[in-house]
This record gives structure tokens, sequence and C-alpha cells, in this order.
């Protein structure tokens, strides 16, 4: 072989080993970054698993919380049940009632329950269930007239909307129907009396 093959054969040879020494280099990269991507992905695995039992542990023992604070109150009404027949005095049992029910109030209020509050307001969907639309002349449309059921809200959420009728503007040719209508039927009172 003459001498420049030679040569390009050796520098092939020293290119070719330095090409495998680069490859393995990367191969061997690729595996570290391989096994520490297997260990974040074990490691968030673990981490995703604990909060999730962590948030039960918290729901748990938030539950077992809230119904200590109520066993009370189902003492007190079991107390007022089985007093009826030994108080003489229906008032001492709508006090008794009336106490329970300040109670239960208190225990929900500290948990952050509020109640809605309705009544002459504007109605909102978000906060109100209108059941009724009631035609009035004193009140102007789309307020609160009258609440059947009371909402409750948690901070900002709105756990239960207050049931509410609202009310409806009397259109003119109604009232005008109405009116003549109620002034034709006192006429007719007044002849038949």
């Amino acid at each position: 072989m003459n001498e420049p093959k030679k040569a390009e054969v050796v520098k092939a040879k020293v290119d070719s080993r330095e090409r495998l020494r680069q490859i393995w280099e990367k191969a061997r990269l690729a595996d570290e970054r391989l096994e520490s991507l297997k260990r974040l992905q074990a490691e968030f695995d673990n981490y995703r698993k604990r909060i999730i039992k962590e948030k039960s542990e918290l729901f748990q023992y938030a539950t077992e919380d809230l119904i200590c604070e109520l066993i009370p109150i189902m003492d007190n009404f079991e107390r007022a049940i089985y007093g009826i027949g030994k108080s003489s005095s229906r008032d001492t049992f709508l006090q008794g009632v009336e106490m329970i029910y300040r109670e239960l109030c208190s225990v929900l209020k500290k948990r952050g329950l509020e109640k809605i509050n309705a009544m002459g307001k504007e109605f909102d969907p978000s906060r109100h269930e209108a059941i009724d639309h009631v035609e009035s002349t004193e009140q102007p449309e789309n307020v609160v007239i009258e609440e059947v059921a009371a909402g409750y809200r948690i901070k900002d959420k709105i756990i239960r909307p207050a049931a509410v009728k609202v009310s409806k503007r009397i259109k003119e040719e109604d009232k005008k129907h109405k009116e003549k209508k109620g002034f034709k039927g006192s006429r007719e009172e007044e002849k038949e009396g």
C-alpha cells in the first residue's frame, strides 16, 4: 500500500474510533438522562399519591370534626323529643327547640356558612332560583318579593340558591282590564245588595 493511502486509512480508523467514542459518550449521557427522567417520574408519582392521600385524610378529619360538633346538637334534639311528654309547657319545648336551632346555626356559621339575603334584592340567577313570578304594582320588575326557602353559601361558593318569588310588572292593558273588571264587579255587588 502506498504511503498516502496508508495515512488515509490510519486517519479514517482514528476518525471512526473518535466517532465511535463520541457515540458511546452520547449513549452514556442518554442512559443517564433516561435514568434521571425515570427517577423524576417515580418521585412525581409518589408525590401525586401522597397529595391524594393527604387530601383524603384532610376531608375525613374535617368531616369527623364537623360531626363531633353536631353530636351535642343531636343530643339536645333527643332530650327535647323525649322531654315532650314530661314537660307540661309548650313554651318551654319551643324555647328548647329555638336554642338548639341557634346552636346549630352557630356551628354552621363557624364553618363558614352564610345565609343569602334575598328579600327586596334584584333577582340574580347565580344566587336565586325563581319558583314563581308575581304581578306587582308596588315593586319594580325583577325584585325578590318573597323568599320560599333560604339560600346559603360558603365563602364565595353558592351551595344552595334561595328559592324566591320575583315581581313582574303588570302590563298597562292588563292593569286597565283588571281595574275595569274590579269596578264592574263592585257595581254588580251593589245591585245585588
